[in-house]
């Protein structure tokens, strides 16, 4: 027995967003769900492949993937924005260059990702002047200290738990990552703390260390996330 039925036409107050997370990442979309647990737009998620370790070489090798990574999120949508998951990748690729090819892939209004992001909440908050924890070998950490240094915004002192391979970094836990960021962050003339890498958790530990260091402390998911609200025009 065949039956008829009708179609619902998409809720044009409610458009997508979309995320293309690394094949080996761990954490955005557990944080994710709770960062936009509010949130009323679907949030679609693509795979893109990406190398065991963070090394310069697979960080760049991520471009040959991306628009077909985007190409693969639910289609035809026209997307509210798109987020590409990787801090280090976006220094490496460059921004420009990944919203290009993101958008060779999807139908997406805007494209953001870590790097962008961080820098845009710098500038809503009037930070120039930051310490950054990472967890990334010193080849991955030269590029991101010169891209925000591009934007304007220095890393008066910098931390890194120098581990290239991706499932350890997911599991370093929370009290490492609180530690290490209240004592990178502690000079008093630095105005905030960037905590980098979209595998790292730090959902749990920004109000710690917030609180801890009397200064705003931001993260590559609860920047991009914060930045996806505001480029989505959708329940900020």
């Amino acid at each position: 027995m065949r039956l008829p039925y009708e179609v619902d036409a998409d809720d044009p107050m409610s458009p997508p967003m979309g995320i293309i997370v690394l094949q080996t990442d761990e954490t955005i979309e557990p944080e994710f769900g709770r960062y936009f647990a509010d949130h009323p737009s679907p949030l679609y998620v693509s795979r893109v492949p990406s190398g065991l370790e963070v090394t310069t070489h697979t960080l760049s090798d991520m471009a040959d993937e991306l628009s077909r990574a985007a190409s693969l999120l639910p289609g035809p949508r026209d997307y509210a924005v798109v987020g590409y998951g990787c801090t280090s990748g976006s220094a490496v690729i460059g921004p420009a260059e990944v919203e290009r090819l993101v958008k060779a892939g999807c139908r997406a209004k805007a494209v953001t990702n870590p790097l962008t992001a961080a820098v845009a909440a710098c500038r809503d908050k009037g930070i120039s002047r930051l310490a950054l924890l990472s967890p990334y070998i010193e080849e991955v950490n030269i590029p991101l200290i010169e891209a925000f240094a591009a934007e304007g915004i220095e890393f008066a002192a910098v931390a890194t738990f120098d581990e290239a391979v991706e499932e350890r970094v997911v599991r370093i836990s929370h009290k490492s990552v609180v530690e290490a960021a209240c004592k990178v962050g502690a000079d008093k003339r630095i105005e905030g703390i960037f905590m980098s890498c979209t595998n790292l958790r730090t959902y749990d530990a920004i109000s710690e260390v917030a609180s801890r260091l009397q200064r705003p402390a931001l993260s590559s998911n609860q920047a991009m996330a914060w930045h996806m609200r505001q480029l989505s025009g959708v329940g900020r």
